[in-house]
């Protein structure tokens, strides 16, 4: 469930990020306003989650030693994701687009158009 919703995070910030850059929005800024974008979102599910998981935490009785394992667990990995969502991703985001843009503009500049065969008049 960690691993789709933050998935799902990186999914939208990337493609609020490309919309924007896209538009022709500068590569840096694009990043920038697709995270704030989906900040509030990444924050609710975040917190809703962890409000989900907080009595697992707090168990007690029988079996609450596996419960409060799996709820800490649980929790710290949402926190950790959504850090990593919130700074990470369009942090990668830019430096996957300066990547791309190079590389495409390296090819285009290494493998020059092929001339049309000179006829003979």
């Amino acid at each position: 469930m960690l691993i789709g919703l933050s998935a799902k995070n990186a999914i939208l910030i990337v493609e609020f990020c490309k919309l924007e850059y896209e538009k022709g929005t500068p590569l840096i800024e694009a990043a920038l306003a697709g995270a704030k974008l989906r900040l509030r979102p990444i924050l609710v599910t975040a917190f809703a989650f962890i409000l989900g998981v907080a009595p697992l935490v707090v168990a007690t009785g029988a079996g609450a030693i596996s419960r409060q394992t799996l709820g800490t667990t649980v929790l710290g990995g949402m926190v950790a994701a959504s850090v990593l969502a919130i700074f990470l991703i369009p942090v990668s985001f830019v430096l996957v687009e300066r990547l791309s843009k190079r590389s495409v503009e390296k090819g285009a500049v290494e493998s020059p158009a092929v001339a049309p065969a000179a006829s003979e008049p």
